[in-house]
Protein backbone atom coordinates (compact mmCIF):
# COMPACT_ATOMS: atom_id res chain seq x y z
CA UNK A 1 0.00 0.00 0.00
CA UNK A 2 1.49 3.35 -1.15
CA UNK A 3 1.86 6.36 1.53
CA UNK A 4 -0.92 8.55 -0.25
CA UNK A 5 -3.82 5.44 0.08
CA UNK A 6 -2.87 5.22 3.96
CA UNK A 7 -3.52 8.97 4.50
CA UNK A 8 -6.72 8.69 2.57
CA UNK A 9 -7.73 5.62 4.23
CA UNK A 10 -6.05 7.32 7.71
CA UNK A 11 -8.46 10.41 6.97
CA UNK A 12 -11.72 8.42 5.95
CA UNK A 13 -11.44 6.64 9.48
CA UNK A 14 -10.60 10.04 11.10
CA UNK A 15 -13.78 11.48 9.65
CA UNK A 16 -15.69 8.49 10.56
CA UNK A 17 -14.93 8.59 14.05
CA UNK A 18 -15.81 12.61 14.28
CA UNK A 19 -19.24 11.86 12.86
CA UNK A 20 -19.45 9.16 15.63
CA UNK A 21 -18.25 11.47 18.62
CA UNK A 22 -20.54 13.69 17.41
CA UNK A 23 -23.52 11.66 17.64
CA UNK A 24 -22.90 10.68 20.67
CA UNK A 25 -22.41 14.24 22.01
CA UNK A 26 -18.43 14.53 21.95
CA UNK A 27 -15.85 13.28 24.24
CA UNK A 28 -17.26 14.89 27.40
CA UNK A 29 -20.42 13.20 27.42
CA UNK A 30 -20.87 11.64 30.70
CA UNK A 31 -18.77 12.80 32.78
CA UNK A 32 -19.60 14.26 36.08
CA UNK A 33 -18.03 16.50 38.52
CA UNK A 34 -16.60 13.91 40.23
CA UNK A 35 -14.73 12.13 37.01
CA UNK A 36 -11.65 12.81 35.27
CA UNK A 37 -11.64 13.60 31.80
CA UNK A 38 -10.75 10.97 29.02
CA UNK A 39 -7.37 13.14 28.31
CA UNK A 40 -6.98 13.30 32.19
CA UNK A 41 -7.94 16.43 32.49
CA UNK A 42 -10.52 18.47 34.11
CA UNK A 43 -13.97 17.09 33.81
CA UNK A 44 -17.16 19.25 32.18
CA UNK A 45 -19.41 19.64 35.65
CA UNK A 46 -22.65 17.90 35.82
CA UNK A 47 -25.61 19.24 33.75
CA UNK A 48 -28.87 19.97 35.04
CA UNK A 49 -27.51 19.16 38.96
CA UNK A 50 -28.29 20.74 41.88
CA UNK A 51 -26.01 21.71 44.96
CA UNK A 52 -28.27 21.15 48.03
CA UNK A 53 -27.37 20.41 51.93
CA UNK A 54 -26.25 17.10 53.74
CA UNK A 55 -25.25 15.92 56.95
CA UNK A 56 -21.48 14.84 57.34
CA UNK A 57 -18.90 14.36 59.73
CA UNK A 58 -18.35 18.13 59.81
CA UNK A 59 -22.02 18.59 60.04
CA UNK A 60 -24.41 20.21 57.35
CA UNK A 61 -22.25 21.02 54.39
CA UNK A 62 -22.82 21.53 50.53
CA UNK A 63 -23.07 18.95 47.97
CA UNK A 64 -23.89 18.30 44.88
CA UNK A 65 -26.18 16.10 42.77
CA UNK A 66 -24.24 13.16 43.28
CA UNK A 67 -23.76 14.02 47.14
CA UNK A 68 -20.36 14.91 46.85
CA UNK A 69 -19.16 17.42 49.62
CA UNK A 70 -18.71 20.42 48.02
CA UNK A 71 -15.30 22.62 48.67
CA UNK A 72 -14.10 26.26 48.41
CA UNK A 73 -10.40 27.53 48.32
CA UNK A 74 -8.83 30.05 50.37
CA UNK A 75 -6.77 31.85 47.46
CA UNK A 76 -10.26 32.38 45.64
CA UNK A 77 -11.41 36.23 45.56
CA UNK A 78 -15.13 36.70 45.22
CA UNK A 79 -15.99 35.16 41.95
CA UNK A 80 -12.14 35.04 41.00
CA UNK A 81 -11.38 31.73 40.69
CA UNK A 82 -7.55 30.44 40.78
CA UNK A 83 -8.05 26.69 40.17
CA UNK A 84 -6.23 25.94 36.74
CA UNK A 85 -6.18 22.93 34.71
CA UNK A 86 -3.47 21.35 37.19
CA UNK A 87 -5.61 22.08 40.36
CA UNK A 88 -8.68 20.89 38.46
CA UNK A 89 -7.67 17.64 37.66
CA UNK A 90 -7.60 16.85 41.54
CA UNK A 91 -10.58 19.61 42.42
CA UNK A 92 -13.30 19.47 39.55
CA UNK A 93 -15.41 22.40 39.01
CA UNK A 94 -19.37 22.34 40.37
CA UNK A 95 -21.88 22.94 37.94
CA UNK A 96 -24.55 25.54 39.30
CA UNK A 97 -27.82 23.59 38.38
CA UNK A 98 -31.34 24.48 39.93
CA UNK A 99 -30.35 24.75 43.30
CA UNK A 100 -32.70 26.17 46.24
CA UNK A 101 -30.23 27.50 48.74
CA UNK A 102 -30.68 30.55 50.50
CA UNK A 103 -27.36 32.32 48.96
CA UNK A 104 -26.90 33.46 45.98
CA UNK A 105 -25.58 30.63 43.45
CA UNK A 106 -23.83 32.49 39.54
CA UNK A 107 -21.55 31.02 38.02
CA UNK A 108 -17.52 31.62 37.23
CA UNK A 109 -15.02 30.58 34.55
CA UNK A 110 -11.47 29.09 36.27
CA UNK A 111 -8.41 30.48 34.93
CA UNK A 112 -8.38 27.25 32.33
CA UNK A 113 -11.99 28.45 30.89
CA UNK A 114 -14.24 25.73 32.77
CA UNK A 115 -17.21 27.32 34.48
CA UNK A 116 -17.51 26.87 38.07
CA UNK A 117 -20.71 27.29 40.18
CA UNK A 118 -20.39 30.14 43.06
CA UNK A 119 -22.22 30.23 46.41
CA UNK A 120 -22.30 33.34 48.42
CA UNK A 121 -19.62 34.59 45.32
CA UNK A 122 -17.24 32.12 45.83
CA UNK A 123 -15.96 29.72 43.06
CA UNK A 124 -16.52 25.85 44.33
CA UNK A 125 -15.22 22.50 43.75
CA UNK A 126 -15.55 18.88 44.42
CA UNK A 127 -12.64 16.35 45.61
CA UNK A 128 -11.08 13.53 43.63
CA UNK A 129 -10.58 11.59 46.18
CA UNK A 130 -13.69 12.05 48.01
CA UNK A 131 -15.60 8.41 46.68
CA UNK A 132 -18.47 8.32 48.39
CA UNK A 133 -21.28 10.30 49.11
CA UNK A 134 -20.78 12.50 52.02
CA UNK A 135 -16.97 12.13 52.37
CA UNK A 136 -15.04 14.87 53.33
CA UNK A 137 -11.46 13.74 52.54
CA UNK A 138 -10.42 17.47 51.22
CA UNK A 139 -11.63 18.87 54.24
CA UNK A 140 -8.02 21.14 55.60
CA UNK A 141 -6.29 20.43 52.47
CA UNK A 142 -3.60 22.99 51.68
CA UNK A 143 -2.33 22.69 48.21
CA UNK A 144 -2.78 25.21 45.06
CA UNK A 145 -1.78 28.24 47.06
CA UNK A 146 -4.37 27.83 50.06
CA UNK A 147 -6.84 25.84 52.02
CA UNK A 148 -9.72 23.72 51.15
CA UNK A 149 -12.27 23.68 53.17
CA UNK A 150 -16.19 22.24 53.09
CA UNK A 151 -18.65 24.71 52.33
CA UNK A 152 -21.28 25.68 55.06
CA UNK A 153 -25.41 26.27 53.67
CA UNK A 154 -24.47 30.05 54.47
CA UNK A 155 -21.60 29.71 51.77
CA UNK A 156 -18.78 30.03 54.15
CA UNK A 157 -16.05 28.17 54.71
CA UNK A 158 -16.36 25.19 57.20
CA UNK A 159 -12.71 25.32 59.02
CA UNK A 160 -13.45 22.92 62.03
CA UNK A 161 -14.50 19.77 62.74
CA UNK A 162 -17.84 20.00 64.45
CA UNK A 163 -19.51 16.36 64.47
CA UNK A 164 -23.26 15.93 63.88
CA UNK A 165 -24.91 13.06 66.36
CA UNK A 166 -25.10 10.84 63.39
CA UNK A 167 -21.50 11.15 61.94
CA UNK A 168 -19.24 7.46 62.45
CA UNK A 169 -15.77 8.12 64.54
CA UNK A 170 -13.85 6.57 61.53
CA UNK A 171 -14.79 10.18 59.71
CA UNK A 172 -17.22 8.68 57.04
CA UNK A 173 -20.12 10.76 56.90
CA UNK A 174 -23.33 9.94 57.84
CA UNK A 175 -25.12 11.36 54.63
CA UNK A 176 -28.71 12.71 55.16
CA UNK A 177 -29.54 13.34 51.65
CA UNK A 178 -30.59 17.90 51.32
CA UNK A 179 -33.37 19.67 52.46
Amino acid sequence: MNVTAKVTGLSALLAGAAVVLSACGGAASGTTAGSAGAAGGPAAPAHGAGLHVATTSLGKVLVDAQGRTVYLLTADGRSVSTCGSDCLSFWPAVAAGHSKLGVPVATTRTPAGTSTATVAGQPVYTFVNDHAAGDVNGEGVKEFGGTWYAVSPTGQAVTGAAPSSGASPGGSASYGGGY
